[in-house]
Parts: structure tokens; sequence; C-alpha cells
């Protein structure tokens, strides 16, 4: 889609495919710009920054839906969360959580708001909007759809300034990789999960036969 006069341009995805050697995975996250993402890209301003990421996940869509649309239970696979509390709202559209992270990080609280929950389509917009960090004016559009032989592509989008001491390359590569390393637990969660399911319809299954 052309951008317009009146209209800020649409990112691209960042090209860095490079996380720091602390938070490297064993099998790398997509960075890639795939058709069903297009329709997650936002409209940027002049300072701002975003990026596209997306994983597949050895799991069925409802189990993983599950997990990443729990508003106030984030750290279920968000392992730099050291916990949360709703301020507002009981988890569903327009609720505010109050989030205190793992230390080692820039920042300690992070205040979010679920912009939209949306079941059917399997989409989930989030916005920061306070805290002690430097992700202002972020905002993140998650997306699942089903794939092959039962697997869940998880596509997350964002948009955020870019600090007046940083630049978009490096605000970029601190998003994608803490993004990278949630989608990397959450295919974990999600997987192990999905193993326990199956082993126990297998025993049921056993159970009956014998």
């Amino acid at each position: 889609m052309a951008a317009t006069l009146n209209s800020p341009p649409l990112y691209k995805p960042h090209p860095s495919k490079t996380f720091p050697k602390n938070m490297q995975q064993s099998n790398q996250i997509s960075l890639t710009h795939d058709p069903k993402s297009m329709k997650l890209l936002h409209r940027l301003s002049g300072n701002q920054c975003g990026s596209v990421v997306s994983q597949t996940i050895h799991a069925p869509l409802p189990l993983v839906w599950s997990v990443v649309r729990r508003f106030g239970e984030p750290q279920a696979y968000k392992r730099f969360v050291k916990n949360c509390g709703l301020s507002s709202g009981d988890g569903g559209a327009g609720s505010v959580r109050e989030l205190t992270v793992v230390s080692g990080l820039p920042g300690r609280r992070s205040t979010e708001r679920l912009d939209r929950l949306d079941d059917e389509s399997h989409v989930m917009v989030v916005s920061i909007i306070g805290g002690d960090h430097k992700l202002v004016n972020y905002r993140s559009t998650t997306t699942l759809h089903g794939g092959c032989d039962g697997e869940t592509v998880v596509t997350e989008s964002y948009v955020v300034d870019i600090p007046p001491d940083s630049c978009e390359e490096d605000t970029c590569l601190f998003a994608d990789t803490i993004i990278g390393c949630n989608l990397k637990s959450l295919a974990k969660v999600a997987e192990s999960e999905g193993s326990l399911v199956l082993s126990s319809c297998l025993f049921g299954l056993y159970i009956a036969v014998v």
C-alpha cells in the first residue's frame, strides 16, 4: 500500500536477526513480512519504528490462544515478568495491568492496557501507557492463525517511539529480542501442555480398550 502525503508511512520489518548472546534461543524466530501479517501494520510518525515477529508452535490454536489471551497472567509464558496485577477491569478489553519485570532489564515497572481481545479472530491488542522504561507509545497486535498439521502461527507486530538517546536499529533490536524470547517461551509452554493433553487422551483410550 503506497503512503500518501497526508498519512505517515507504513513501517517495514526490522532486518536484524541477531539477538544478544544471553537472550539467544536454539531456534531462530522469524522477522519476515508475510502476507497474513500485512493487515497488522501500524502507521508510524517520524520518530517511531516497528517490526513483525512470527513463531510457529506445534500445538493447536485453541490451546495456544488460551495461554495468550490471559491478560492478567502474562507471566504464564513471559519470563521477563516477575508479577502482574489488574488495576482496572476483569481481563477483558479496557482492562489495565501493572507489571513488575525481573532485574537486569531497563526499568522495573510497566502499566499496560488491553485495547482489544477478539476470541473469534484470535487477535489481542495491547498498549503500554506508563512505566519507568523507554518503551513510550508502544502498541502491539498479536494474531494467531491455524497452520498445517495442527500447528499455530503466532504473529506479533508493534510500533514504538524511538528514544532521544537511541536509534531505530537499537530500539527495534531490543523490542524484537523481548518478543522473540516471549514467543519461544510461549511455544515451550503450549507444546508442553499439548503433550500432557495428548498423553491423557492416550491413557484414557488405553483404559477404555483394556
